[in-house]
């Protein structure tokens, strides 16, 4: 590492040299807002700091895995203890079963989860179990909704309702996606259509019950208690994607939620990432014991992964866990959370401007717009430009929201009143102009 004062545009002119884009991971580029990339230094409690000393409230905490704020004592002392014994064995350890242990404690929709390295891995290995113990080829997932970056996943919609999706990448053939249907988020007719047309065929309905890739924005009632429904009937597995929403929005994750509101309701298989690692490279899938008894080596579904179960993840995510189940701990995060989504939207008032937003446990969106988005056209129809000018407003206050209008934003345990009063106090000043 130099030893050279160092620039944010000097180190993206420099990464560009080496690295496509400049970043490892596309909207770090600051693509979608425009301008250049802030390079981050260190990071500590609820705030960040740039290669050029620059300090910002961080509501990004690395997409979500940073529920606790960084460097966390306790999860700090873990890591260092699970570090000095060793990185990586390739063979089984004792904290792989208290790790899955502590996760099925609290999501009792799932009896056995297998732990992998990345939410994508994790998405991608819930698609070929559900294909595999249902001996069903056609998949179902939702516009707007980001299950990471497999061949299969990486599609929009098609021309026509219920129609077959398109891939949206290069390097993605036709023929790897012509099994995935591609619907409207929270549309019931389109479900319906699909399910009369196809519900033979249909091995998984894949949905994230909260959006957290067009920002926020949530499966309706109605439409997820409908959703079980014609997956039951038909023969379907119900593939929650929690990836982002797992321990972010509630000790039981998203479904827990819905299964207060849907009697009966749980999800057939559910996929994890982000918060169970507390930062570290991890994610897990996992449903009943009949179903997750189909992967190797009891079944014929392989999947497997050297770093898979890696001690220092489970290390950091144990003790991240652990932390989240202290009584009180999600009433103060929502608190938080509302405090500053309301502290928006009434800046916004003030100033004259539409805003409308939303929240669940640690994770809130907003949206430049006079009604709250239920899908993805209606998120594109939002006021990007305006957007665009509060993001970069807000950034220059000491403010790091999302670098996208696409993207949902985390606050923390480690916020602060002062950080939501000082992050509300710019609002209103950006907004003013």
């Amino acid at each position: 590492m130099s030893t050279e004062p160092q620039t944010n545009a000097g180190l993206f002119e420099r990464a560009q040299r080496v690295i496509p884009g400049g970043v490892n991971s596309p909207v770090r580029a600051f693509r979608a807002v425009g301008g250049t990339p802030r390079f981050i230094a260190r990071a500590e409690g609820a705030h960040m700091v740039d290669a050029e000393g620059r300090r910002y409230i961080d509501y990004i905490g690395s997409w979500g895995p940073m529920i606790l704020g960084h460097g966390h004592p306790a999860v700090l002392e873990a890591v260092l203890k699970a570090a000095a014994e060793g990185f990586s064995f390739g063979a089984p350890t004792e904290r792989e079963i208290e790790l899955a242990e502590e996760i099925l404690g609290l999501v009792p929709s799932m009896e056995q989860l297998r732990l992998v390295s990345s939410g994508t891995e994790a998405a991608m290995s819930a698609l070929r179990l559900a294909r595999g113990a249902t001996g069903r080829s056609k998949i179902v997932k939702f516009e707007g909704c980001y299950h990471g970056h497999a061949d299969a996943l990486l599609v929009k919609a098609g021309s026509g309702l219920a129609t077959f999706g398109h891939p949206t990448s290069a390097g993605v053939p036709a023929e790897v996606v012509q099994h995935t249907l591609v619907l409207e988020y929270n549309n019931l007719a389109q479900i319906e259509e699909a399910f009369a047309r196809h519900g033979a065929d249909i091995a998984c309905v894949m949905i994230e019950p909260i959006a957290g890739n067009m920002n926020f924005v949530r499966a309706g009632v109605p439409f997820m208690t409908r959703l079980r429904e014609l997956c039951t009937k038909h023969g379907a597995l119900l593939v929650f994607d929690e990836v982002m929403t797992g321990f972010r929005v509630a000790l039981g994750s998203a479904q827990s939620l819905y299964a207060k509101w849907i009697p009966g309701f749980e999800p057939d298989l559910s996929v994890f990432g982000k918060v169970i690692g507390g930062g570290m490279p991890l994610a897990a899938f996992g449903g009943k014991r009949a179903v997750m008894e189909q992967l190797a080596p009891l079944g014929p579904v392989y999947q497997a992964g050297t770093l898979s179960g890696n001690p220092v993840a489970t290390a950091c995510g144990l003790a991240t866990l652990r932390e989240i189940r202290k009584p009180g701990f999600y009433e103060a995060l929502s608190a938080k959370t509302r405090l500053l989504v309301d502290g928006l939207l009434g800046a916004a008032r003030e100033a004259g401007v539409p805003m409308v937003g939303d929240c669940e446990g640690g994770m809130f969106g907003f949206f430049f717009a006079d009604a709250l988005p239920q899908n993805y056209p209606a998120v594109l129809a939002t006021d990007k430009e305006r957007f665009n000018s509060f993001f970069h407003a807000m950034l220059d206050s000491g403010v790091y929201f999302a670098p996208a209008l696409y993207e949902a934003g985390f606050v923390s345990a480690a916020h602060s009143a002062e950080d939501i009063a000082a992050t509300v106090a710019a609002a209103a000043r950006c907004l003013k102009r």
